[in-house]
């Protein structure tokens, strides 16, 4: 018997003053790297893989960018609420 996988959406918000820059998108990595679903991060018709550093800085989002996540797997709805939940704490980062 096939099991449908379910997709997840969200979407978080960019809110530190500085953008996605290496700092935030490290943490950003290292969080979607705890989860066995995949995960996409879709930005600007861009579509790159959560838990690569270099394709989340390839986003090059900007404070107040608005960026999609698609999380597919067992453990998506904790991966998307947990990418949300970093990104509304500014990553975790104090300038």
């Amino acid at each position: 018997m096939l099991k449908l996988k379910k997709i997840v959406k969200g979407k978080l918000t960019v809110c530190n003053d500085r953008g996605l820059h290496t700092r935030p998108s490290t943490e950003l990595v290292k969080c979607a790297s705890n989860f066995k679903a995949s995960i996409k991060l879709i930005y600007q018709r861009h579509e790159v893989n959560a838990k690569s550093l270099l394709g989340v800085l390839m986003l090059a989002a900007t404070k107040g960018a608005k960026i999609g996540i698609e999380a597919e797997g067992e453990d998506a709805d904790q991966a998307v609420d947990s990418l949300i939940a970093l990104a509304n704490n500014k990553f975790y980062i104090s300038y």
